[in-house]
């Protein structure tokens, strides 16, 4: 097959596998006899609706590439407004806000769509960290300084220059733009299903909770078995698309893409503790906003473009 005929047979078998599993997660919601925890089986079928959405919105990338950049770029904005919106802000930090949303931000992916790696990959993280201590100190409040500086750092790292890591996937020096595509899904994908598989095994087998403080259902048990899973889920979708050279490639990447997962999940659990709130908005009615969805992708997009341009690219 060729790359673009492997793109839409990939496609085609991402609706498949949704359309299977809402069938199957609306069946369970009308049969309170089978003794299932509603609770769990609304949360699940919540997840399937944000996750058809997501798979939707990512078809772009199939088709173009300035569109898919867009699209990320888009998202990005949306989650930021999360983060910040969650977090209170105080007059002088407003003027940095400014320029955090309206430069930072689409200058970061105007530099994505044009390929400069060596630029894009340290505006962030050093011309923006530098300037962002800067216009908050000469506002002149020293009200509570470095935690406000830290919290809007953090919210552009997570939400903007993390998830910037996914479309620059498309621009990596490897195969036809369709194989990169392709790629693109992959981390996407991975991170979907690594999610459904720790929620599964966090219902099925959890018993030792890693920190209930933090998050009550993410246990030891579903961590290690939702990471083996995702390898072994990898190397299936490896035997049909073939996203790296080797079985065994595809397999440690489908689990580094898991654990990454798992991180950003709980860091970003830890931050909604902080702050009192169950999720981060409302993209989903009554199942959480963007950032709450696309926490996954974001600690994994970085590692994932870094780990893909070492096994693809040398």
């Amino acid at each position: 097959m060729t790359p673009i005929q492997l793109n839409w047979a990939l496609a085609g078998t991402i609706v498949a596998l949704l359309s299977v599993a809402t069938v199957v997660g609306q069946l369970l919601a009308r049969q309170p006899q089978l003794g299932l925890n509603p609770a769990a089986v609304n949360a699940f079928n919540g997840r399937l609706r944000a996750w058809w959405i997501i798979c939707c919105l990512l078809s772009v990338a199939f088709l173009n590439r300035g569109l898919t950049i867009l699209l990320f770029g888009l998202i990005s904005f949306w989650a930021l407004r999360e983060f910040i919106t969650l977090t209170p802000t105080r007059h002088g930090d407003h003027r940095a806000l400014f320029w955090v949303f309206f430069l930072f931000t689409p200058l970061h992916y105007v530099l994505v769509g044009y390929g400069l790696y060596d630029i894009y990959s340290i505006l962030i993280p050093v011309y923006g960290f530098l300037f962002i201590p800067l216009r908050i100190a000469i506002a002149g409040d020293t009200k509570r300084f470095l935690e406000r500086v830290a919290k809007i750092q953090s919210g552009l790292l997570v939400c903007v220059y993390c998830l910037g890591y996914a479309p620059a996937i498309l621009d990596l020096p490897y195969g036809e733009y369709a194989d990169r595509s392709r790629l693109l899904f992959f981390l996407v994908f991975m991170s979907l299903m690594s999610e459904a598989l720790y929620f599964a095994w966090d219902r099925l087998y959890g018993r030792n909770v890693i920190s209930p403080n933090i998050n009550g259902t993410k246990t030891w048990e579903g961590m290690l078995g939702g990471a083996a899973s995702a390898a072994l889920v990898g190397m299936t979708y490896h035997l049909a698309f073939e996203p790296f050279r080797e079985l065994w490639h595809t397999a440690l990447v489908s689990m580094l893409i898991a654990v990454m997962g798992f991180a950003g999940s709980m860091t970003m659990s830890a931050i909604k503790r902080d702050r009192g709130v169950k999720d981060f908005g409302t993209l989903v009615e009554g199942h959480g906003g963007v950032l709450d969805r696309i926490d996954a992708i974001c600690f994994a997009a970085p590692v994932f473009y870094h780990v893909a341009r070492m096994l693809l690219v040398a």
